[in-house]
């Protein structure tokens, strides 16, 4: 029998474009403490790097590199491989960004965002920092067991591979393997459901019942963050307000210095939360009741901020003259906020709350500079299409157990709420909406799930972190088993080598 303590126990999420770690389990299970961006740089020239880094030479290929994914996984983020590049060539987390900083020549590489594994070393650095540099483990001594979660469908062979690597690179204790979309709705609590996980460039739609990944019906989608960034971006222009801070009168601006403010100015915006998304049953009111607050209740909730401001908005507005409370109410209905973004003082409006719109209508974005993978031909379809069309590959009779468990996360959540009370209302001509016409197997509704408010750690974060907490919930059953028979131990490895994750991993049983 092997035995882990809950506190040397280490999470690994590996998204397409993030990575978040953290180590020890505690009855509270905590949220991630390490989050970097999933991408690595190499040096350009040789002699800038004090490790001898190599030269690249574009289109080499090793069996170190995973061929192109479909074009309906494919990203197109930049990718450049190396055959020559050591796993300490590599530039990660804060040593990238300090490079990019400092404007040094580097190419960098995304080697996760194709849903597969692109290239086997610039993977190996980027788990190698994650480990030995932020969480501070060490080889020599390392008594740390791993769960890493990751992408549905990897190819067999990188699943073996990617336990090679963990074993005889990293020297881990113990090493399971989970997929990505069911650690997101083990978060929620549920075994049935449709994960749909909104990324930087693609989303992913991974239909899932009594706990079992559908995978005929897992599909990816060519919509993500950036086509809303892009979109928005677009929108700006037709503001005077962030126009004279991107380009002043007296001192005009170049185009792409004004695009970039755009963009700039965008990320900021839907990452500090002042985006929601148009839905009906989505907005969280406090109640502007005349009797006593019940302070408790308050506290509890965490809304004693916006208590506060009702309560002043109150006096004020009591003591306010009938054309100061009649510019109010237009203030109000022009939902206006003011934003000091890079020295300027920017005003922006109801158009900020159109963010999310091409993901729910893609011919929005005709004309826009948006770069795709590879050209797509045909209609790219609507989240709430695609979703409807993943489900449908699935059987009839699992069907209404699948709608009872619509789950939208992915990094946008954390920041943007209500997208998941925005697609399910736009699913609802997918389903029966005719009561008479019903039978047994048909279904009726459409649940959206969240992270439950139990998780005190999660609370506030949003639905974006549910890969990590449902990795941390496999973590700790399966490594307090007392037959090891969810994860790969040292003994069994030595025995079976890396077949050994096929055969034992809670991913693959």
């Amino acid at each position: 029998m092997v035995n882990f303590r809950d506190s040397s126990v280490v999470i690994i999420e590996s998204g397409r474009t993030l990575i978040r770690a953290g180590i020890g389990l505690q009855d509270l299970l905590k949220a991630p403490s390490v989050e970097i961006q999933a991408r690595v740089g190499l040096r350009r020239n040789p002699g800038d790097s004090a490790n001898g880094a190599s030269s690249l030479k574009p289109g080499e290929s090793s069996d170190n590199l995973r061929p192109s994914a479909s074009s309906s996984r494919a990203s197109n983020l930049p990718f450049q491989p190396s055959l020559l590049a050591k796993v300490h060539d590599y530039l990660v987390g804060s040593q990238l960004d300090e490079a990019l900083e400092a404007d040094q020549d580097i190419i960098v590489s995304w080697p996760f965002a194709d849903g597969d594994i692109r290239d086997w070393t610039q993977a190996e650095a980027l788990w190698k920092y994650v480990l030995f540099h932020t969480l501070q483990l060490k080889r020599t001594q390392n008594e740390s067991p791993v769960m890493l979660s990751m992408p549905a469908g990897l190819f067999r062979d990188s699943s073996e591979r990617i336990c090679q690597i963990f074993f005889e690179r990293f020297n881990v204790a113990g090493f399971g393997l989970l997929d990505r979309p069911m650690a997101q709705l083990y978060a929620a609590g549920q075994l049935n459901g449709v994960v749909v996980d909104i990324g930087y460039e693609i989303t992913d739609i991974t239909p899932i019942y009594d706990g079992f990944i559908m995978q005929n019906a897992r599909s990816s989608t060519p919509l993500g963050i950036r086509d809303c960034q892009v979109y928005l971006a677009n929108l700006l222009r037709s503001n005077q307000s962030v126009m004279a801070a991107a380009s002043p009168p007296d001192k005009p601006s170049d185009p792409g210095v004004i695009q970039r403010f755009l963009d700039d100015l965008v990320k900021y915006v839907w990452m500090e939360g002042l985006v929601r998304v148009p839905s009906d049953g989505q907005t969280i009111e406090i109640p502007e009741d005349e009797g006593v607050t019940d302070i408790a209740a308050v506290l509890v909730a965490g809304k004693e901020k916006a208590v506060i401001e009702t309560g002043m908005k109150k006096k004020l507005t009591a003591k306010a003259s009938a054309a100061e409370q009649a510019r109010a109410r237009e203030i109000e209905a022009l939902d206006l906020v003011t934003v000091e973004f890079r020295g300027h003082s920017v005003t922006l409006g109801k158009e900020r709350h159109r963010f999310c719109e091409p993901l729910f209508d893609p011919t929005l974005l005709n004309g826009l500079p948006v770069e795709r993978a590879d050209p797509y031909e045909g209609r790219i379809l609507p989240l709430q299409e695609a979703v409807a069309f993943s489900v449908r590959q699935t059987d009839v009779a699992q069907r209404q157990y699948i709608w009872q468990g619509l789950f939208v996360n992915g990094d946008l959540t954390n920041h943007v709420r209500g997208i998941g009370a925005a697609l399910q209302s736009r699913l609802a001509p997918f389903i029966l909406s005719t009561p008479d016409q019903a039978t047994e197997v048909q279904p009726r509704s459409i649940r959206v799930l969240t992270v439950p408010e139990y998780f005190a750690e999660y609370r506030e974060k949003g639905d974006g972190f549910a890969a990590f907490l449902g990795t941390s919930i496999v973590a700790k059953i399966a490594f307090n088993e007392s037959h090891a028979k969810s994860f790969v131990s040292k003994t069994d490895y030595n025995e079976k080598g890396p077949h050994a994750v096929l055969e034992m991993s809670v991913a693959l049983l």
